[in-house]
């Protein structure tokens, strides 16, 4: 299961999704890969391990565009079947 969580603060807006397993990893990876090249505006990824084998993908955008941005992680989580985050 992909667990999201969506954090806000004045200058960033920053979504987190955690997998386990290949296949949610590169339904995850490529989900937010094929999602985020559609705009101008480009986020920092970075992918990191936690516990209990999983992992979790970063994708964070630094700026004031948060309407848009929020308009990319509901698709990326619309895209992943995720109706709620954490």
């Amino acid at each position: 299961m992909i667990d999201a969580e969506v954090r806000s603060e004045e200058k960033f807006l920053r979504l987190s999704l955690a997998y386990k397993g290949s296949d949610e990893k590169r339904q995850v990876i490529s989900c937010v890969e094929n999602i985020i090249k559609k705009y101008e505006m480009q986020p920092d990824t970075h992918t990191t391990s936690i516990s209990n084998g999983r992992e979790v993908i970063v994708v964070e955008y630094s700026d004031d565009n948060n309407r848009q941005v929020g308009g990319i992680f509901e698709e990326i989580m619309k895209s992943l079947n995720i109706t709620k985050c954490i």
